[in-house]
């Protein structure tokens, strides 16, 4: 008699490599695998109601998409590139730090790697590739490479999604996220001086010193969101969905009332855009908490750790093998299915090594950050190919460089766990 999990796996892979989303997908092979063990299919129903229902943290996502989509019709992602360009801008390559630091800060108020890759990106790709002092593929390469850091620094919609699975908090989880990174960040404008000096690439015309007090002043209010989503977090005043919430308010705010550079044709086209996008994820959710059902029930973390002990891996050998198997899946899976779907197994096995949940959480999310990266799939590289309308082939060339650079931060991250939480340590965290 064939398999009913068996099944499953393979009516998932079907349908997701023919076109159907992975949520979809998961939803259909769980109905198929609970019709044929004889269980009654509302079970599929109930089990998504009771995930949706009891996770009250799901909400900060719709609204730190809004507050992303909000900052690209406005004005604030161009003050943030300005000031940025004013920090970074007068060293050698300066265009490409800037793209890298300017994605450090408006992660800080998007938590999504493609909003970052789509609105920042946009203006620093046009800005690299104007008067041909870089070419088009070299821009792409570090905006894709640059983006993947925008979901590590809070807020995260990773991370959000990786606290649904693991139960753990999600404030911890952001502070763990700031020290990586940071460190994501060095490693790729170090990687870019380097290039820089080897290309020859011209020093960018800088910002004069005495223009600086003006460029901050009128970054001030976009800088100062971090910092209040922060602020209000770990001085315990907001909850992250309460914090998702205001950052959705501050950017419509300064948008509309202090910068006056949003129209109401242009927000309501922004709510269409973040309701899609909401869907999108909120589909995938969908299928990853009913096939997460059909994985308990069969019963697969236990039979996998039981596997793993034959080998005695232990944590430094476990962790080697989930960094090389992420990776991999990078190039075929989407990061959200990654992290709802394939985490969740391992997530046993880590506890019973005695790996940290909240360092665990970190290596996992940057691991799937550097799958949207990863050829052949690579979702921000095809993001960047249609902006830039360069062949993949050439990106990805200019690329492997920063996919060095940040597999070494990666390897940092994931093996010096006291570097990921010393930070969390420091707020509390008594892991």
């Amino acid at each position: 008699m064939t398999d009913p999990f068996t099944v499953s796996i393979l009516l998932i892979a079907f349908l997701a490599f023919g076109g159907l989303s992975m949520g979809l997908a998961m939803i259909c092979g769980s109905s198929v695998y609970l019709i044929m063990r004889g269980f009654d299919p509302s079970i599929a129903s109930e089990t998504l109601l009771q995930g949706l229902f009891n996770s009250y943290t799901l909400l900060a996502i719709p609204l730190f998409i809004l507050a992303a989509d909000i900052m690209n019709i406005g004005s604030l992602a161009d003050r943030l590139l300005r000031f940025s360009q004013a920090l970074v801008g007068r060293f050698k390559g300066g265009l490409g730090h800037v793209n890298v630091v300017s994605s450090l800060i408006f992660s800080g108020m998007s938590g999504s790697a493609v909003a970052d890759a789509v609105g920042m990106g946009k203006i620093i790709i046009n800005m690299m590739t104007k008067d041909g002092k870089y070419t088009k593929s070299y821009a792409a390469a570090i905006t894709a490479a640059s983006a993947t850091i925008g979901p590590i620094i809070p807020p995260s919609i990773p991370m959000v999604l990786y606290a649904l699975v693991s139960d753990q908090s999600v404030g911890y989880l952001f502070a763990a996220g700031i020290m990586p990174g940071l460190l994501m960040g060095v490693a790729m404008m170090t990687m870019n001086m380097i290039i820089a000096h080897r290309r020859g690439f011209d020093v960018d015309e800088a910002i004069p010193l005495r223009d600086m007090p003006g460029v901050t002043f009128r970054a001030i209010p976009a800088l100062l969101l971090p910092v209040i989503l922060l602020g209000g977090i770990y001085g315990g005043v907001m909850t992250p969905t309460e914090a998702a919430a205001v950052a959705a308010f501050y950017a419509l705010a300064i948008s509309v009332v202090l910068y006056r550079s949003v129209t109401a044709g242009q927000f309501f086209e922004t709510l269409l855009a973040s309701a899609r996008s909401t869907a999108t994820v909120g589909i995938l959710i969908a299928g990853a908490l009913t096939f997460q059902y059909v994985v308990t029930r069969e019963n697969v973390p236990d039979q996998l750790a039981a596997f793993l002990a034959q080998y005695d891996l232990g944590p430094v050998g476990f962790l080697l093998a989930l960094n090389v198997l992420f990776l991999v899946l990078g190039c075929i899976l989407e990061s959200g299915a990654i992290l709802l779907i394939i985490v969740p197994i391992f997530i046993p096995t880590a506890q019973a090594l005695g790996i940290d949940l909240v360092h665990f959480g970190v290596v996992c999310v940057v691991n799937a950050m550097l799958g949207l990266i990863t050829p052949p799939y690579g979702l921000l590289l095809f993001i960047v190919s249609s902006i830039t309308k360069q062949p993949l082939g050439k990106i990805v060339r200019d690329l492997l460089p920063f996919l060095f650079a940040l597999f070494v931060a990666l390897g940092i991250i994931t093996f010096v766990p006291d570097f990921v939480l010393w930070l969390p340590r420091l707020l509390g965290y008594k892991g």
